[in-house]
C-alpha cells in the first residue's frame, strides 16, 4: 500500500501540547501495566501508540479519558491537571472524542438515527443538530445507506458512523482504538485517508493505537513503542523502524515499511 500521508508534520511554529503525561505508573493488583512514563502530544499532532497486546495501549487511552485514574503521576490536558477529572468533564471542558475498537452504535437504529439520538446528548442548540448531521452524511458519502440500521451496515461503514457519532460534538482530540483492526485493504486506505483529512481540514490532534503497523506509520505524524511497561522508542515513522530498540522490542529486522 501507498503511503497515505504526503507530508509529516515534524515541527510546529507555534508547538502547543495538547495532552501530556507526567511520570504516570499504573498497576491491576499486582500486575504492573505502565511503569513511570512521560510523553507529549502536539496540537494538531496524528500521534501513534505501537507494542504487543496488553502492553498498555488502551490503558493509555482510558486514562485520557478519566475511565480509570493514574497511581501516580499526571496527566494533563491544554495544560490543565485532570488526573481526576470525571469522563463528562474531559468531555465537555477538553473536548476529547473517542471512537472505540467495537461497538460505538445502536445495532437497531438506523444510520441516520444513531447520528440523531447522541447529537441530543452532545449539541444543546436545536437548530443546528440536524445541521450537523447533514453535513457529517456528506463529508462521510453516507446519505444513501443513512436509513439502514447500523447492524447491517459493512465493516468500513460502521467505522465512518462511530468516527461520525465521535465528531458531532467538534471534538479537538480524536483518540481511535485498534481502528484498523479486522478491515479489508481498501477500507484500510479509505479510513487513513479521513484520518489525515481529519487533521488538515479540522485541525483535530488525532491519537491512534493499532497492531497494524504499516497502517498506522502511513498516516501519523510521529509513533512510540510500548514494551514491558515502559516507552521505549518515540520518532517519525521513518526514523523510528530503523531505531534499534523498536526493533528489538517490536518490529524485528525483516519490517519494512515502504
Amino acid at each position: 500500500m501507498a503511503v497515505i500521508k504526503k507530508f509529516r508534520i515534524k515541527s510546529f511554529k507555534k508547538v502547543k501540547t495538547i495532552i501530556e503525561f507526567q511520570n504516570v505508573s499504573l498497576a491491576y493488583g499486582n500486575r504492573l501495566i505502565l511503569d513511570n512514563i512521560s510523553f507529549k502530544i502536539n496540537e494538531g499532532q496524528i500521534f501513534g501508540m505501537l507494542g504487543p497486546n496488553g502492553v498498555g495501549k488502551s490503558t493509555i487511552f482510558n486514562l485520557i479519558t478519566g475511565l480509570i485514574t493514574p497511581k501516580y503521576g499526571k496527566i494533563k490536558i491544554n495544560g490543565e491537571d485532570v488526573s481526576n477529572y470525571p469522563i463528562y468533564l474531559r468531555t465537555q471542558k477538553f473536548k476529547v472524542g473517542y471512537v472505540p475498537q467495537y461497538g460505538g452504535f445502536f445495532n437497531d437504529l438506523t444510520l441516520q438515527d444513531n447520528l440523531k439520538a447522541i447529537s441530543e446528548i452532545v449539541i444543546r442548540d436545536k437548530n443546528i443538530r440536524q445541521e450537523r448531521i447533514d453535513h457529517l452524511l456528506s463529508k462521510f458519502e453516507l446519505e444513501n445507506i443513512k436509513n439502514i440500521k447500523a447492524k447491517f451496515l459493512s465493516g468500513g461503514q460502521k467505522k465512518k458512523l462511530v468516527i461520525s457519532l465521535s465528531l458531532l460534538s467538534n471534538p479537538r482530540v480524536l483518540l481511535l482504538d485498534e481502528c484498523f483492526a479486522a478491515l479489508d485493504v481498501l477500507t484500510i486506505k479509505m479510513l487513513q485517508e479521513i484520518i489525515v483529512n481529519l487533521q488538515q481540514e479540522n485541525q483535530i490532534t488525532i491519537c491512534i493505537c493499532d497492531h497494524q503497523a504499516r497502517d498506522l506509520l502511513a498516516c501519523v505524524d510521529v509513533a512510540m513503542i510500548l514494551s514491558n511497561c515502559k516507552i521505549i522508542a518515540q520518532d517519525t515513522p521513518s526514523n523510528l523502524v530503523k531505531d534499534i530498540d523498536a526493533k528489538n522490542a517490536y518490529f524485528g529486522n525483516s519490517f519494512k515499511f515502504n
